[in-house]
Order: structure tokens, then C-alpha cells, then sequence
């Protein structure tokens, strides 16, 4: 009688755990940290996507605005998912500084967590190193595209915002080079202005403040035909609304997104029917914008790139526990960004047989490329 009983729980537990596996229930969670609406919608998001998609996978934290300052705090927030044994991988989006430390930190205790890391700020060498898998818009090819796409629209001079902490960013430092080299190949003139930092006195309303101010005193000088750009997020919202009503070009976000600064800086409101379909949002830009006359003086790219580095880094980190993704096969990585962002995205190694993978996607000029 005892055995009967002992087999009939062995084969409930049998029929439960194929129940939960034909469910997609999983055995394990995965941590993600990202910005907080202020500092990084697209990434934060990318998150609530993929926790809908998700239910019950996810565990979410957000990083400290001031991140700068508050590294520890970061830091402990990493070490707080990794206790928990049940995460099996961490998304970081964005790596802001502090990742690497936070890392290293937690492998003393959890050598086996997969780290997926999404916009990683510091040098790529060393985040190579740390993390799994690292995903970041090809920085150094935008140095190129950029200024490419800002002639085509009719670019004759290239206004560059940023600020010393950027700037010793290697990857950022690298594309204003590659930035001021273009403008001469183009016979463009290049301008770089030092901005307020964000995370400096003042905070993000002083240097907002002073792009809104600035902008239009750039045009008064150099005319209609500059493009814009900064290299700071926060930064988005008030520099598209000042070259909107200067009339100026705006070519491209820090972070390339179609919800990055245009919905805000436009009055646009994004219902909930439209949030993740970019398409729709799209098209709600393109029309506010050729309503304004300004048809081919602004673009970006068709779908969120910091939106994306959430989304697809869960995808990746899911299943790379799941062991049915070899994420040391960027053709197999790239299958699956790709299918997450639903076009066409290239993308190449930082180095030879590492996993920090730079992508692009290719741009759309409002009042040209959308219908």
C-alpha cells in the first residue's frame, strides 16, 4: 500500500511539472534595473513590456536619478536581486557607472548569475570583460550616420551639446571625433558647445534651461541649416522643442527612439493603445510635424533604442537560464534583438570573440520616409 501511495505522488509530481512547463511557467526569476521615468523612459518601458509579457518572472528596480552620487545605493540594489537564488540573470538598462563594480560584487557570491547589460557607460573593454552580453547602439558608426543623415537633410553645419563626464566616456569620445571628421569630409562646419551637466549644480533643469536658451541664439548665428544634437538624455525634450520653434534640424537622439523627447516636446499624448507601437507613434509625429511645415527637418530612428535594450536583454538573458541560446553567437543574438525590435538591425562585435554587441538601425526623416 505504501509504494502504491509513494508512486502516485511521483506521478502527480510528474503531471504537475509538465502542467507548469506547458503553461511557460518557469523555475526562475531575472532581476532588471533601470532608469526611472525621469532619467530613462524608453528603458523603464522596455520594462513594464516585458514584465507583461512576463507575469511573474520579473523583478524590477529602478537606479538612483542622481546615479553619479549614489553608486552604493546601485550597487546594493544589484546585490539585493542577486541574494535572492531564485534570479538566475540580471539586466542592467542603462549600465550606468557603478555596473562593473556591482558585477564583480556579486559573482563573489553568485558566480553562475548571467549579466545582460544594455547601454553600458563605461569603457567597453572592461564591461566586456564583466558581463555576459552587453548591448549598445554602434556609437562609433553613429559618428558617421549621423552627421551623414543631417547633410541629407540639408545640414550645413553640425551643432554638437556636451558636457566633460561625457566626453570621458571612450565611445562617446571617440564619435565627436568621428562626428568633426565627417562635417570636414562634408564641407560642414562642426560646433561643440559645453553644456551644464545634469548631474551637476543646477541639476537637469539648469542644463534644460540652458538648451532652450541656447538653441535659438545658435540659429540667430548660424542659421536655419544647423543640425542639433547632445549626448544626454534629458537633454531630448527641451532641444527638440527649441529646434522646433527655430526651424532648425534635428537628426537624431543620444538615444534614437521615435518616444524619446518627440511625444513630450510635441504635446503628444501616448495612449495606452499606442505604448510599444511604434509604428503608431510614428505617424502621430510625422503628422504634427508636417502640420508644422517642418516636413524633412527632423528624424530618428523607427523603434526605441533603450526601449529595445530592455526588452530584448530579458529575451536574451531568459534564454541563455533556459541554455537555448549560445550568447557567444552574435548571429544567434541578433535573431533574436532583431525579431524584438521588428526590422532590420545590424550589428558587430567590440571585439573578436567577445559578447558586446553594437547595432544600428537605419533612420527615418519625418514628412519624407513616413506616410
Amino acid at each position: 500500500m505504501t509504494k502504491r501511495i509513494v508512486l502516485l505522488i511521483a506521478v502527480l509530481a510528474l503531471m504537475l511539472s509538465l502542467t507548469s512547463t506547458s503553461m511557460g511557467q518557469t523555475a526562475f526569476k531575472i532581476g532588471i534595473i533601470t532608469g526611472t521615468v525621469s532619467q530613462g523612459e524608453d528603458e523603464y518601458r522596455g520594462a513594464e513590456a516585458a514584465i507583461a509579457k512576463y507575469p511573474g518572472l520579473l523583478e524590477h528596480r529602478t537606479y538612483p536619478d542622481n546615479f553619479m552620487q549614489e553608486q552604493e545605493t546601485f550597487i546594493a540594489q544589484v546585490q539585493a536581486l542577486a541574494a535572492d537564488r531564485n534570479i538566475k540573470a540580471i539586466v542592467i538598462n542603462q549600465g550606468v557607472p557603478g555596473t562593473i563594480a556591482a558585477i564583480r560584487k556579486a559573482r563573489e557570491t553568485r558566480p553562475d548569475l548571467i549579466f545582460v547589460v544594455g547601454e553600458p557607460h563605461e569603457d567597453p573593454a572592461m564591461v566586456e570583460r564583466v558581463a555576459d552580453v552587453s548591448l549598445i547602439p554602434n556609437n562609433i558608426l553613429r559618428g558617421t550616420t549621423i552627421v551623414e543623415l543631417a547633410h541629407k537633410m540639408g545640414a550645413k553645419k553640425f551643432l554638437h551639446y556636451s558636457f566633460p563626464r561625457h566626453m570621458s566616456y571612450v565611445d562617446l569620445a571617440e564619435r565627436r571625433d568621428i562626428m568633426e571628421a565627417t562635417c570636414k569630409r562634408l564641407g560642414m562646419e562642426f560646433i561643440f558647445v559645453n553644456a551644464p551637466d545634469p548631474l551637476g549644480e543646477g541639476g537637469l533643469s539648469a542644463a534644460q534651461q540652458f538648451v532652450l536658451e541656447d538653441v535659438p541664439r545658435q540659429v540667430a548665428a548660424h542659421g536655419k541649416d544647423i543640425a542639433v544634437f547632445s549626448t544626454n538624455c534629458g537633454m531630448q525634450e527641451p532641444l527638440i522643442t527649441a529646434v522646433v520653434k527655430a526651424g532648425a534640424i534635428f537628426p537624431e537622439q543620444c538615444c534614437p527612439s521615435p518616444t524619446h523627447g518627440y511625444p513630450a516636446a510635441l504635446g503628444l499624448a501616448i495612449t495606452d493603445d499606442m505604448k510599444g507601437n511604434f509604428p503608431a507613434i510614428v505617424k502621430a509625429i510625422n503628422d504634427v510635424l508636417v502640420s508644422k511645415g517642418l516636413a524633412g527637418r527632423f528624424a530618428t530612428w523607427p523603434v526605441a533604442s533603450s526601449y529595445l535594450n530592455s526588452t530584448a536583454s530579458v529575451e536574451i538573458a531568459k534564454l541563455a537560464v533556459e541554455k537555448k541560446l549560445n550568447i557567444r553567437d552574435m548571429a544567434a543574438v541578433q535573431k533574436v534583438f532583431q525579431a524584438e525590435a521588428g526590422v532590420p538591425v545590424q550589428m558587430e562585435r567590440l571585439s573578436n570573440n567577445g559578447q558586446f554587441y553594437r547595432y544600428l538601425v537605419g533612420s527615418i526623416i519625418f514628412g519624407k520616409d513616413v506616410k
